[in-house]
């Protein structure tokens, strides 16, 4: 399989096109191989029925990010990649306003990456998460 790697990020946004990342609103700013900013203004759709934000929305917002600097980041010949374990701190939440991933790489290897990744208000300037990702890089066969 041979991977078109975006290079613009209107090329970056606009392979999410009808997948999760478009349905949530997400918009990624930067993507690039040390850090991957992307954002959503909260709607009522990322919220649990308790008016906070859905922690589903948080964590797909910085699995979203560290995707795209895993794809950033594929070794030459490599297939893709998929996910293979993720962890998630909540300390906030917002009902309101943007809330922005910065996403950084932690580890870059041929077999594994491992990906970092800060979500947080811009309203109040509070962290919502710690995230951490751990994504299996494929091969042919």
């Amino acid at each position: 399989m041979d991977i078109k790697i975006p290079q613009t990020i209107e090329e970056w946004n606009a392979i999410g096109k009808d997948y999760l990342f478009d349905r949530l609103g997400f918009v990624f700013e930067t993507v690039e191989p040390d850090e991957v900013v992307a954002s959503f203004m909260v709607e009522k759709h990322h919220q649990a029925w308790n008016g906070f934000l859905h922690a589903g929305s948080i964590v797909s917002l910085a699995d979203s990010a560290c995707g795209y600097g895993t794809l950033q980041n594929l070794p030459e010949g490599a297939s893709g990649f998929t996910t293979i374990e993720l962890k998630s701190n909540h300390l906030s939440t917002a009902r309101e306003g943007e809330v922005r991933c910065t996403a950084r790489p932690l580890h870059r290897g041929r077999t594994t990456q491992v990906w970092d990744a800060t979500v947080a208000s811009e309203n109040t300037g509070k962290t919502l998460a710690h995230f951490r990702c751990s994504q299996m890089i494929l091969w042919p066969k």
